[in-house]
Formats: structure tokens, C-alpha cells, sequence
């Protein structure tokens, strides 16, 4: 929530509208470039994080600190290995929208959607057989989430039309 109000916020104070043609033409043709990367049609770069925290850090810091910088690297999503671009998709759109709200919905729902596939450790299943669950999907998910990418920047780039 804190992300996206700063980002809102700072977007109001540079005075971007939200809904100006080249705003929606630019995040739709983002949208679209990056949908046919996740589908494996070109190769689109976007800054990605390999790592998080060094794993030797466990040993080095005491846990509360180590959970800390855990928490710390989640919560800013810049810091932690996201497979998608609409990360930044999602910055560039609660940035330009100029607009606080608009901007932390933005965030929620990107961060609802990060945080689903870990909801499922509230069912009574073991967390090994959600990982193996997890790893055989995530080619489905890479080719829904470039079907969702493509989905949004074609309709972003008709509502520009419009």
C-alpha cells in the first residue's frame, strides 16, 4: 500500500494525467511487447533480480534481522526474483495514473495476485506436495500470464483509440 501511495503521489506532483492517449498507448504497447516475451515470441529485457537474500546471511545475522530484511525485500517487490514484467507494468501505470487510490488498488491487486499461490499453505495439505504442485505449473502460469499481458495492452490500446 505504502508503494503505490508514494507512487501515486509522486505521479500527481509531476503532473501526470491519467488517462492521457500516450499513457494508455504506452503501457498497452508494454503490455503487448511484454505478453509476447512471457509467451516466448521475442525477447523483451526488463530488470530482474536473480537472488534474494545471500544465503550465507543466515548464518552471519540473527534470525529477527534476517526476517526483517526477508520482509523488507518482499514488501518493496523490487528487491525479490519476480517471473513476470507486469511488475513494472504495474509501476509505470500506478505512476502515471497521478492518483493515490488508483495506485495503491493497483498494488493491492498485483500483490494479491503474488500472494495467492502462497495462500494455498492454509489448506490442510504438506508444503512439499505445494511446491511440487507449484514447479509443474509454472509454465502455465509464464503462458496465462502472457495471455493476461496481451489481454490488457490490447485493451488499453482501444481505450486510447477511443
Amino acid at each position: 500500500m505504502i508503494l503505490g501511495g508514494v507512487l501515486g503521489l509522486a505521479g500527481g506532483l509531476l503532473g501526470f494525467p491519467s488517462t492521457s492517449f500516450l499513457t494508455l498507448a504506452v503501457l498497452g504497447l508494454a503490455g503487448l511487447l511484454y505478453g509476447a516475451h512471457q509467451l516466448g515470441f521475442l525477447r523483451v529485457p526488463y530488470p530482474q533480480r536473480r537472488a534474494q537474500v545471500p544465503h550465507d546471511a543466515r548464518q552471519r545475522f540473527p534470525m529477527w534481522f534476517i526476517g526483517g530484511l526477508y520482509g523488507l525485500s518482499l514488501g518493496l517487490n523490487y528487491l525479490t526474483y519476480v517471473q513476470t514484467p507486469i511488475l513494472y507494468l504495474v509501476t509505470a501505470a500506478a505512476l502515471a495514473s497521478g492518483n493515490v487510490i488508483s495506485a495503491i488498488v493497483l498494488f493491492l491487486a498485483f500483490n494479491a495476485g503474488r500472494f495467492a499461490p502462497m495462500a494455498v499453505n492454509y489448506l490442510p495439505v504438506r508444503d512439499i506436495a505445494v511446491q511440487n504442485w507449484l514447479a509443474r505449473r509454472q509454465e502455465s502460469a509464464a503462458f496465462l500470464d502472457g495471455g493476461l499481458l496481451i489481454a490488457f495492452g490490447a485493451a488499453l490500446l482501444i481505450f486510447a483509440v477511443l
